[in-house]
């Protein structure tokens, strides 16, 4: 499965989340740790849905850039 990861650069690093699994969640201080803990996120996000009986939700979220002129 492929899930849609949002990252997004702040002062002090990055953060990323899940839009299909909220609550999955990760910051690091590069781009490329944070990509490698969602990824670890997500595998124990979905883990412990399972262990809880949970449905896993099926990824549907897509991401586009929209132009625009100022």
């Amino acid at each position: 499965m492929e899930y849609m990861v949002v990252i997004e650069r702040g002062e002090d690093g990055y953060g990323a989340y899940v839009p299909d699994l909220p609550g999955c969640v990760a910051v690091a201080d590069t781009k490329d740790e944070v990509l490698t803990l969602i990824q670890e996120a997500i595998v124990l996000h979905l883990e412990l849905m399972q262990e809880d009986g949970l449905p896993i939700p099926t990824p549907h979220s897509v991401s586009e850039y929209v132009a625009v002129a100022l």
